[in-house]
């Protein structure tokens, strides 16, 4: 089957500091890939450029096909970035879930989750509410669909961030070390959602520091270091037999 995603060649540098040095990586249909790494290397960097909330310096990232962020005029010469309009279009494509859950505090849970229904996908208000209400359903969180999130927890706010994301129907998802934020009780109830999506199919890729939960729900094992990918594979070989020193001296300070 052909990618969903494909990166190829990623460059993005910080004013003189190099982040992401030629970055090359295919998601396909229902992959669930995971990327782990020390911080600084590239990882949510990485994330934030195929979401086209950044802008990168070179290379091409390509969702079923199509090349994300920019055009590059006929017989070659400089690219240019695509219109806000393109680029919108592009990114209600790919859903993302940041560390940080970023709901409206005035919004009710089904609400936050209705918004792009009715804002970007121009749904009516009753079908929105009723993908919305499925979704919250689906994240173990139908009694709560009428609740602000200050009367929710942080793994429940999470939870909400995750419907709304899919609700849109993306191609991808993007997970953005989701349970950082999280009070240690309440990861659990996050990642047992993040694995009943991959059993479901979604294709999603993941940065976390969750070095058990990334082996256990992973088709694929990413490890990145200073800008590159410096190791991939299955997870019972990048957790179980890694090859390079970096690898290996990762693993073991993060006990995997």
């Amino acid at each position: 089957m052909e990618p969903i995603l494909t990166i190829s060649r990623l460059e993005k540098s910080f004013g003189s500091h190099p982040i992401l040095r030629g970055v090359d990586l295919e998601v396909g249909p229902g992959d669930v890939v995971s990327i782990i790494g020390a911080s600084g290397s590239g990882k949510t960097t990485l994330l934030r450029c195929v979401d086209l909330l950044e802008e990168f310096d070179s290379g091409e990232i390509r969702l079923d096909g199509e090349s994300l962020g920019y055009r590059v005029l006929d017989g070659g010469g400089p690219r240019h970035r695509l219109p806000g309009r393109d680029l919108a279009r592009q990114r209600s494509r790919i859903g993302m879930v940041f560390q940080s859950y970023n709901l409206f505090p005035h919004l009710s849970a089904v609400r936050n989750v209705m918004l792009g229904l009715t804002k970007v996908r121009r749904l009516p208000e009753a079908v929105a509410r009723g993908i919305a209400e499925d979704w919250l359903a689906r994240v173990g969180l139908a009694d709560r669909r009428d609740h602000y999130p200050s009367a929710l927890s942080g793994g429940q706010q999470q939870r909400v961030a995750i419907a709304r994301a899919l609700a849109m129907e993306p191609r991808l998802l993007l997970l953005d070390e989701i349970t950082s934020a999280l009070d240690p009780e309440l990861v659990e109830e996050v990642l047992t959602t993040v694995r009943a999506l991959a059993e479901a199919g979604t294709t999603m890729l993941i940065v976390t520091h969750e070095m058990r939960f990334a082996r256990q729900v992973s088709s694929r094992a990413v490890f990145m270091d200073a800008g590159v990918i410096a190791e991939e594979g299955p997870p019972e070989e990048v957790f179980g037999r890694p090859k390079t020193p970096r690898l290996k001296a990762f693993l073991r300070n993060t006990r995997a």
